[in-house]
């Protein structure tokens, strides 16, 4: 996967632009927001980036959110989810489309929510 690191609070407005580009050609913008200290997070990561099929059409991005809780947090408030790690979030025309955490993070799950 090719990650694009999330590490400035300013990025999400770049996020929100980007997914309404791509929202205009039916895409979406994908999340994952990774907590280095803990196991499940590593565990998912990794299951998500082996069976992820790379589509360039979803840009991902990369939130080590130990040092950059602010930006998790303004993630949860400016999509409307509950804070989780890991999880990972699909932005569609600047709105949370999918959202999952934990065990419940699935590459080909993801990659279907995104044709949707």
């Amino acid at each position: 996967m090719l990650w694009h690191k999330l590490s400035d609070i300013s990025q999400l407005n770049d996020i929100q632009n980007l997914s309404k580009e791509q929202s205009s050609q039916g895409l979406t913008v994908l999340l994952f927001k990774h907590s280095t200290r803990c196991s499940i997070s590593s565990m998912a990561l990794s299951r998500l980036e082996s069976k992820w099929i790379d589509n360039e059409n979803i840009p991902t991005y990369y939130l080590d959110l130990l040092n950059h809780r602010d930006i998790s947090n303004e993630i949860a408030s400016l999509y409307d989810v509950d804070h989780a790690s890991p999880q990972v979030l699909l932005i569609k025309n600047g709105v949370c489309v999918y959202h999952n955490s934990h065990n419940g993070i699935n590459a080909a799950e993801i990659l279907e929510a995104a044709k949707a």
